[in-house]
């Protein structure tokens, strides 16, 4: 026997109780036997109103459970779709209480992971963006209105981690090169007249655009104040000879001609 079983044999026991006294008190006072089936049928009415109201309210949760277990069936079902999970197995034989907590907490977990990979989402985007923006590429190729799959996130990660390493790289290469053109500038005395140098020896190294053509560009000028400092030495070299040639000629003192070489 059953605890509940227990405690509803005690509540008719203590119906019967409670009868029994009502009759003792009726009989004590002398109340007619009419009047004492009234008043029974009275405590009959109010006992079985109470009953029909609990077992009413009883009725009612269990049709909420059953109701919040097809909804959560049916958003269960939607969300697989839009995550791309497989089904999920329910426990059928559980009862009814514990299906229904099992399928609010199921529902509650993919909710959190639906919210979870549209932030992710959004977060990589906006990287994307930043990275796009700096190194002049196109973005990532995403629908932003689905929820993204684990591969779909995994793919955007290594694209947002590859655009990364080439950024720090195009940066390196950026720094390397506008550090060897500053040099060559001031060893040639040249003044930045265009805006591209202009952008390259005075724009603050953040917000330099790394793209391929700007590299590109970069490394086309460094190459040119290269070759004219080549060509310069190389006049200097031809100049410096004629002057050894032409001291040989006139017979110029050594004295004066280191006074002189330091030119």
């Amino acid at each position: 026997v059953s605890l509940s079983e227990v405690l509803a044999a005690e509540a008719v026991s203590c119906l019967n109780r409670a009868m029994a006294t009502l009759r003792d008190i009726w009989e004590e006072i002398g109340i007619p036997e009419e009047q004492r089936l009234e008043r029974t049928e009275v405590v009959k009415k109010h006992i079985k109103s109470l009953l029909d109201l609990m077992v009413a309210e009883e009725e009612s949760l269990k049709e909420r459970l059953l109701k919040s277990i097809a909804l959560c069936r049916k958003e269960l079902d939607n969300l697989c779709r839009e995550l791309q999970l497989d089904p999920v197995e329910v426990e059928e034989k559980s009862t009814i209480l514990q299906m229904e907590k099992d399928l609010r907490t199921r529902v509650e977990a993919m909710l959190k992971q639906r919210r979870d990979r549209r932030q992710e989402l959004r977060t990589l985007q906006e990287q994307d963006r930043d990275l796009c923006d700096i190194l002049c590429t196109t973005p990532f190729c995403i629908d932003s209105n689905a929820v993204p799959s684990l591969e779909d996130l995994d793919r955007y990660r290594r694209h947002v981690a590859s655009l990364t390493t080439e950024k720090e790289q195009r940066r390196e290469e950026f720094v390397s090169n506008k550090r060897q053109i500053i040099l060559l500038m001031e060893e040639l005395d040249h003044t930045p007249d265009t805006s591209f140098e202009r952008d390259v020896v005075c724009e603050d190294e953040e917000g330099f655009c790394l793209s391929t053509d700007n590299i590109a560009a970069l490394q086309n000028l460094l190459q040119q104040l290269e070759a004219r400092r080549s060509l310069n030495e190389a006049v200097c070299t031809e100049l410096r000879s004629r002057i050894v040639v032409l001291w040989e000629r006139l017979q110029v003192p050594v004295e004066e001609r280191e006074s002189s070489a330091v030119h």
